[in-house]
């Protein structure tokens, strides 16, 4: 007061006992509110840093890129561990379905797992890594190395064997006795060149289908990425290049793979194929100018009486009556048997129905499917 006193000597006393009363009140205020305001940044900081994952520790948040069956099998196995909470604290998802729901946006939807399309629009490092497992899409650098542990990839044969978009098929067309799961790391430019983080073995029967060998690997795929994941973030370090040896390819299936080349595969690997592509196209053959699928294809090792050796060329069928089907010759004489045939613009046939129809006619005639 004596201060103000002597600045302003006329000033009425009650007034400058109003502001000795009120000025350290509003200093006190505007001090606490700078101390606020700072406070206030500090929490923004802190928020916006922890979207950016920094921790080398789980729980891990997860986005997962997938898009068919083989990929659903590791879905349900992330999303149970997420569910308990110990492994992953966070997943959603990346497709690519132009629209058309598959097996994964489905279960997604279903468990309300958060649906991002191809290519994503959001912030990857919120995300500790990413997981590939049957994308079929090649993943740009600025993807991958916005994670902060990178992506790895769950793929379908021991690597480098059968690099490529369908690596389980070209094992079964090849009688490959085995094969196996390989976990690697996501690579930009080209697909499946990454070092190997885990692999594991599986035995192939020698009558399993592509569906029954790809629920099967489906299963060991989901497992092993789990057990990779409870292994972040050392198992990273330990990664093995792929060997320079033995690498061979498994490029997308198209119709023509299913046309028997009766002069070059011998009966074995005509039920190989069939083994192999069955769940996408029936064997084909050319029978008179006319394509026909040859449907349920089966190996025969028995001898057969009555045909002459010097007879057989590839491709030579014949209906045998005792089998009641056809029998058609492959490369060094072996042979196989077919229960029934389709042909153009018809339902599918018996053996005996088209040996009546096209064969009994001329039974003199050799009759051959070409290629």
């Amino acid at each position: 007061m004596n201060v103000l006193k002597q600045i302003y000597p006329k000033m009425n006393t009650n007034i400058l006992r109003l502001f000795n009363t009120n000025i350290p009140k509003l200093h006190q205020e505007l001090k606490d509110r700078t101390i606020l305001t700072r406070l206030c940044s500090r929490q923004q900081i802190s928020t916006r840093v922890k979207n950016v994952c920094t921790e080398r520790k789980a729980p891990w948040s997860v986005l997962f890129f997938g898009s068919d069956d083989f990929a659903l099998q590791s879905l349900r196995q992330l999303y149970h561990k997420y569910e308990a909470g110990k492994l992953l604290s966070r997943l959603e998802i990346v497709t690519a379905y132009g629209g058309k729901e598959n097996t994964v946006t489905k279960y997604a939807r279903r468990h309300r797992i958060p649906i991002h399309n191809w290519p994503p629009d959001i912030n990857l490092s919120e995300f500790h890594i990413g997981l590939v497992v049957s994308f079929g899409h090649l993943i740009p650098s600025r993807i991958i190395l916005s994670f902060p542990l990178g992506m790895l990839n769950v793929h379908g044969s021991l690597l480098p064997r059968w690099r490529g978009a369908a690596p389980i098929i070209y094992a079964l067309l090849n009688g490959d006795s085995e094969t196996g799961i390989s976990i690697m790391k996501v690579m930009p430019k080209k697909f499946d060149i990454g070092e190997v983080v885990a692999q594991q073995k599986l035995n192939v029967h020698p009558d399993e289908t592509m569906p029954e060998l790809r629920d099967r690997m489906s299963r060991l795929g989901a497992d092993l990425l789990i057990d990779t994941l409870k292994r972040l973030p050392d198992i990273l370090d330990h990664a093995e290049p792929q060997s320079n040896e033995g690498i061979t390819y498994a490029p997308k299936v198209t119709p023509k793979l299913s046309l028997v080349k009766w002069n070059e595969m011998t009966a074995k690997n005509v039920y190989d194929l069939q083994r192999a592509l069955c769940e996408l196209y029936p064997l084909t053959t050319t029978f008179l100018g006319a394509t026909l699928k040859l449907l349920d294809v089966q190996v025969l090792k028995d001898p057969l009486p009555g045909q002459q050796v010097s007879d057989i060329v590839p491709g030579l069928l014949t209906f045998n009556k005792e089998l009641n089907k056809l029998v058609v010759y492959c490369r060094g004489n072996t042979k196989i048997s077919v229960s029934n045939i389709g042909c153009p613009g018809r339902p599918p046939m018996s053996a005996r129905d088209f040996y009546n129809g096209f064969l009994s006619k001329n039974k003199r005639k050799p009759y051959l499917f070409s290629s």
